[in-house]
């Protein structure tokens, strides 16, 4: 095949005087050590030789290549590497469906968009568009003896919250959810604005979580 194809043949073997030594452009040659066996006979030696010339000429193989984790989550999507190399916007909801209210809104509008929604919260966003705050379900909790309904979403809300970005990795997204014990991040953009929103069941979904 290879001579058929004009391709370059590398070959890995101990027996310099072998059939594939021979056939090979380029020849690596093993030493000829005992093997590890008690009995000197089965292959562990060799094999371990053999592994290890194999992750080298991989690797440098893949530093002449250039070749980056991009290459490798576009050549392996479905592998569990390829799954933890996914970014945010690869798994974000898009903005046409995040819920967003004003902080003068009042809590019976933000109570309607969170459920509408399911996602467990609400983003608040000032009058550039700007992230301002979050309400949660704890923060409903929190609020639940007061007159809620009636209370103004910049009263209620949450500043500060955690968010994360498009480009970042959707495993940084998740390291940021179990660290802070939350189920949503909201991806803003280099201005603050929400972009999209990551859910838990969307890292799930696509085997990060």
């Amino acid at each position: 095949f290879t001579r058929r194809f004009n391709v370059p043949l590398i070959g890995m073997t101990r027996k310099p005087e072998s059939s594939l030594a021979k056939q090979s452009d380029c020849p690596l040659v093993l030493p000829a050590s005992p093997e590890a066996c008690p009995n000197k006979q089965a292959p562990t030696t060799s094999t371990t030789a053999m592994l290890a010339l194999a992750d080298a000429l991989a690797v440098t193989l893949m530093e002449r290549r250039g070749f980056t984790s991009e290459d490798f989550r576009t050549f392996h999507p479905g592998g569990k590497l390829g799954q933890r190399l996914l970014h945010v916007h690869d798994v974000m909801h898009g903005v046409d469906t995040l819920p967003l209210i004003s902080p003068d809104a009042l809590m019976a509008e933000a109570l309607v968009t969170m459920t509408s929604h399911s996602f467990g919260c609400v983003g608040v966003v000032d009058d550039t568009g700007v992230l301002a705050g979050i309400v949660t379900d704890g923060d409903l909790r929190r609020h639940m003896a007061d007159n809620l309904v009636a209370m103004k979403v910049g009263d209620v809300m949450t500043t500060g919250p955690k968010v994360t970005s498009a480009d970042a990795l959707a495993v940084e997204a998740l390291a940021i959810m179990n660290d802070r014990s939350i189920t949503s991040l909201f991806v803003l953009d280099d201005g603050g604005v929400p972009v999209g929103l990551v859910h838990i069941h969307d890292l799930l979904r696509v085997g990060v979580a």
